[in-house]
């Protein structure tokens, strides 16, 4: 849209603010990342071998067919067990200050390891995983190959998960397609929309490449937000009272697609969605044109979603241990003899 390529805003005191100056920048690809463990790393994101039950993958609650996440309110572990919050997207992940909505993970590969010994996700331990791997010579000569030393470490394992994930981007959304320069990749509507998004304070959470991920923040910064969910936020990383319901602010790439929203997963609807968050931390009301603006612009940050073959795991091995998807096997037990004579 060429006559809305810039635009004054109140916070620059009427001074045109151009796309090169914006504070959200276009996602780009990573480089120098190491190939080999890219590789391995995909194949351990696909592997269900890694929980105890052998049903469950990274992929399960962090579907990259899905916008990296689940759709679900919370996401089913192990033996049907009901997740405590809503799964956050793995796209555009390694752009986050930390890792889970209180922080506690402090980089991909720390968090990498935490839903494999959760008894209420994949319920395995990270000795039974490496043992599983172990026994698989797949892996064996794959992590050999990529990391020149054995046996299989837990550290191999979650490196290489990992710089996977780093490879989780999505450039050339609409939106980072107007920030390099096309006039009309944005309809009046959608700029307008990013206008307001600016102007009402959302961009103060909401910034750089991932649009958020950048801090933590108060949920309810100015009205009270009304959940039955019972996590307490970064609170319960830091013990902090101060801390209390503050959740990494989640990134806004592929927004239209990570429903439902926030940290409890209870709004199903972008336009219900922003309302809310206007409303609870800046103390603001939308127009339902203003909301439908809003929406459109966010819509325009959904970008090019990964796309790579599936990979093909190798097989177990004769002593790799049992999946127990329904608990443990039971007891091996010796059929009676039978007489040959009657």
């Amino acid at each position: 849209m060429k006559a809305l390529r810039y635009f004054p805003l109140l916070l620059t005191l009427g001074a045109p603010v151009y796309a090169a100056d914006e504070p959200i920048q276009p996602i780009e690809m990573p480089k120098n990342l190491d190939a080999g463990k890219v590789e391995l790393g995909k194949k351990l994101y696909f592997d269900p071998r890694l929980s105890k039950s052998g049903w469950i993958s990274c992929n399960s609650c962090h579907n990259l067919s899905m916008g990296g996440t689940d759709n679900l309110v919370s996401s089913i572990g192990h033996g049907w067990a009901e997740g405590p919050i809503n799964a956050p997207t793995v796209l555009n992940a390694s752009f986050n200050i930390a890792q889970f909505w209180d922080g506690r993970a402090k980089d991909l590969v720390e968090q990498a390891g935490g839903p494999i010994a959760n008894p209420g996700e994949m319920a395995s331990s990270h000795e039974l995983a490496v043992e599983v791997l172990n026994t698989i010579p797949g892996y064996v000569a794959e992590f050999s190959e990529v990391y020149a030393a054995a046996p299989i470490t837990i550290d191999q394992v979650t490196d290489a998960i990992a710089e996977f994930e780093r490879t989780l981007v999505t450039p050339d959304s609409r939106f980072d397609q107007w920030l390099k320069g096309d006039e009309d990749a944005l309809t009046e509507q959608e700029v307008k929309g990013y206008e307001l998004f600016k102007v009402t304070g959302c961009i103060g959470c909401h910034y750089g490449p991932s649009v958020g991920g950048g801090a933590f923040q108060k949920m309810g910064s100015f009205n009270r937000f009304e959940t039955t969910n019972p996590s307490i936020g970064r609170q319960g990383v830091t013990g902090e009272r101060a801390d209390r319901m503050r959740f990494k602010v989640p990134n806004l790439r592929n927004i239209e697609l990570t429903y439902p929203y926030f940290h409890d997963g209870s709004v199903r609807t972008l336009e219900e969605a922003v309302n809310t968050m206007v409303w609870v931390q800046l103390n603001r009301r939308f127009s339902e044109e203003g909301t439908a603006k809003v929406v459109a612009f966010l819509k325009t940050l959904t970008g090019k979603q990964p796309e790579f073959s599936l990979p093909r795991l190798p097989p177990s091995g004769p002593n790799t241990p049992a999946p127990q998807p329904f608990g443990p096997p039971p007891a091996a037990t010796q059929a009676p003899a039978v007489s040959a004579t009657p």
